[in-house]
């Protein structure tokens, strides 16, 4: 489900509701290797799955930054806004990465709207 609104003011309106609900995304660990050599984190519980399958969660898992790095994925399944010029990151408040994410794992987001923060 895509919710769609007209313009950038528009989404005050949608405060409090839910915006809909990705796509599944695999995560493999060509994703998780690549990542790796863009940000210089090489540790082996992402690089190396056969001593990750021996370490304490059991498989390698993708860096935490990686699965930020989809929200812009996720976001633009979820939301579209009609008549706007450009859009700007400007950042997250509160980001937790409350389960690790293995490779091979299938990941997605949901949203709701929580409230409208006008920005100059």
């Amino acid at each position: 489900m895509t919710t769609t609104v007209a313009t950038p003011a528009a989404l005050a309106d949608l405060a409090g509701r839910e915006l809909g609900l990705s796509d599944w995304h695999l995560i493999t660990q060509q994703h998780i290797d690549l990542f790796a050599e863009a940000t210089g984190d090489h540790h082996w519980i992402h690089v190396d799955p056969e001593r990750a399958a021996e370490g304490p969660l059991g498989s390698a898992i993708a860096h935490g930054y990686l699965t930020l790095w989809l929200a812009p994925v996720f976001l633009d399944e979820i939301l579209t806004i009609e008549r706007v010029q450009a859009a700007v990151n400007y950042g997250s408040n509160t980001v937790a990465s409350l389960l690790p994410s293995r490779s091979t794992a299938r990941s997605g987001a949901g949203s709701a709207s929580a409230a409208r923060d006008q920005r100059e």
